[in-house]
């Protein structure tokens, strides 16, 4: 049986995904760290944001869908599968318009309430082999 902490960090998740799949990235300091780190980089929170709003100027319908969610102690491990459609460039390929998924995973850890550390991956090859 899950314990109350794992229920909040459930909630948390749904409302952040949920800010995300809106696209209301102006609002994520509500959830990340001003600091946070990416694949063991700083990164800051304005970086991070701008590195989710290139997503979605690439694919302006972008969803990231969660699979699962798997949820211990101050981590969030999730597995989505990401859905779009190419109307900009991306990764040096120009708009094809194109419906692409693709998977990736992701493992937060949070402190003081947001997401201080990320490490994320996707099938960016995957997505690319889509869209070309």
């Amino acid at each position: 049986m899950e314990d109350d902490q794992d229920w909040d960090l459930r909630a948390f998740s749904e409302r952040y995904l949920q800010r995300c799949n809106e696209h209301r990235f102006n609002e994520l300091a509500e959830f990340v760290a001003a600091d946070v780190r990416v694949n063991d980089r700083p990164q800051g929170l304005e970086q991070y944001v701008a590195g989710l709003r290139a997503v979605v100027s690439a694919f302006p319908d972008y969803r990231w869908n969660l699979r699962r969610l798997f949820v211990e102690g101050p981590w969030l491990s999730a597995y989505f599968t990401d859905t779009g459609t190419h109307r900009g460039t991306f990764l040096g390929v120009p708009a094809t318009g194109r419906a692409v998924s693709t998977v990736e995973f992701a493992v937060n850890r949070l402190a003081e309430g947001k997401i201080a550390d990320v490490w994320v991956t996707a099938d960016n090859l995957g997505l690319l082999e889509q869209v070309r």
